[in-house]
């Protein structure tokens, strides 16, 4: 009997995915355990890999089609013996093999072709009801002008008649034609009720699961901020002194550093290590970092988990690994679900301060700028140091004014004086 392949749940909260490409063909040999296809979830690609083996008789769901609902049948393996003449009454038996309908096209707005400059020099067109596309302001000048709209030529967006055009006409001159009407669209490009000229890219899963994540963190979060300065003069020098010690074996950056400091931090200051429910409010034993990084398909937040755990050393090997790997979209779900606490770094952009939004359901991130010299003033004395200013953003509901000022304290000290997180 042939066997069916579902689409898999890759994650707790996956209700539906992508399937970017298949792997394998029709009329495959496939084994236990071969790589099929890849499913895009919210966070990254995932490979998915058979659990049974046969010939693979039928793609059912083609790569490139979005929103396919887990549990879906996307496939149909063949076992030995059987040829494709089994398939489709197989499918036939079961409704829920049948593909999901493709979505029809989005329509798309009428491009401008080159010969838009040509039509414009026609009267203004009118609609089945004689209706003359013309602006409001237009018709008003033409009003009290006692112009004739439907004599005037349109040299607005798709010859809609604009105030020029009706100002030509009452001086006697003929409406000149505008920028918008010569500029035609090439290619790809499209062209908008304004005339103005543009390509679209359509938006990734990540992308949409992650713009809905922060719309909601920011409309349903009472976002909280505190900002503070640490003097990093110690830090950059401890780190000096650490890289030129491990002859390229490995390279610390500021970030291994705040990862260590936040981690230690929390551990001394468990309060603001906590998450909100509408039961109750969690609290977390192990600090688990999550480091927000860019990737080309959008933002994901990879967990250094237990960081409290671990040496500088360990922490900047895993957050480079973790990163190269979100890059490629091949990350575990387990490796960037969860956390306790987010970091997010701009300082080598150049972003002297920023706030950051929620990475919900957490309760606290941190948003890094760029380490800058300046003077401060020292026992009356002014002296060159330098800066790097960091704000918290907190959900008010578990982490409030007061909590979070002063896990900013704790974290001042770890930052500050670096020695303390070696012991």
């Amino acid at each position: 009997m042939p066997i069916k392949v579902t689409m898999p749940a890759l994650s707790p909260t996956m209700t539906d995915g992508t399937l970017a490409n298949w792997l394998k063909a029709e009329g495959d040999t496939v084994e236990a355990g071969d790589v099929i296809a890849e499913i895009e979830t919210d966070k990254a690609t995932m490979e998915v890999e058979a659990v049974d083996e046969g010939v693979l008789g039928k793609i059912v769901i083609a790569a490139g089609t979005e929103n396919v609902p887990v549990n879906d049948v996307i496939a149909v393996l063949l076992e030995d013996g059987e040829d494709a003449s089994a398939i489709d009454g197989f499918l036939s038996s079961d409704s829920s093999a049948a593909p999901s309908p493709a979505p029809a096209p989005e329509a798309k707005p009428a491009a401008t072709s080159a010969s838009a400059p040509a039509a414009s020099a026609a009267p203004a067109q009118k609609s089945s009801g004689d209706r003359i596309f013309a602006s409001p302001l237009a018709k008003r000048i033409a009003a009290d002008k006692g112009v004739d709209l439907g004599q005037l030529q349109g040299s607005g967006p798709r010859g809609r008649i604009v105030k020029a055009d009706v100002e030509g006409a009452k001086a006697g001159a003929a409406p000149a034609a505008s920028s918008a009407s010569v500029d035609a669209p090439q290619g790809d490009e499209q062209i908008n009720e304004y005339g103005m000229i543009y390509t679209q890219t359509p938006n990734n899963n990540i992308k949409k699961i992650t713009a809905k994540r922060l719309l909601e963190s920011k409309t349903t979060v009472p976002h909280f901020y505190l900002t503070v300065e640490f003097k990093i003069d110690n830090l950059l020098a401890a780190r000096k002194q650490i890289n030129e010690q491990a002859n390229g074996e490995y390279k610390l950056s500021v970030n291994d550093f705040v990862v260590k400091a936040c981690a230690n931090a929390l551990k001394a200051y468990p309060a603001a290590n906590v998450q909100w429910s509408d039961e109750a409010t969690l609290q977390f034993k192990h600090s688990d970092i999550s480091v927000a990084v860019a990737t080309p398909n959008g933002l994901i937040t990879p967990i250094v988990k237990k960081a409290e755990t671990k040496g500088m050393k360990e922490i900047s090997a895993e957050v480079k690994d973790l990163a190269g790997r979100a890059r490629e979209g091949k990350l575990k779900p387990e490796e960037f679900q969860g956390g306790t606490f987010s970091i997010s770094n701009l300082g080598m952009y150049g972003i002297d301060e920023f706030t950051a939004i929620l990475n919900p359901p957490q309760s606290c991130i941190l948003a890094v700028g760029a380490g800058k010299q300046k003077p401060y003033v020292d026992n009356g004395e002014v002296k060159i140091g330098t800066f790097m200013t960091c704000t918290l953003s907190t959900d008010h509901r578990t982490v409030d004014g007061a909590v979070g000022a002063e896990f900013m304290q704790v974290l001042k000290q770890y930052i500050e004086n670096p020695v303390s997180m070696l012991v």
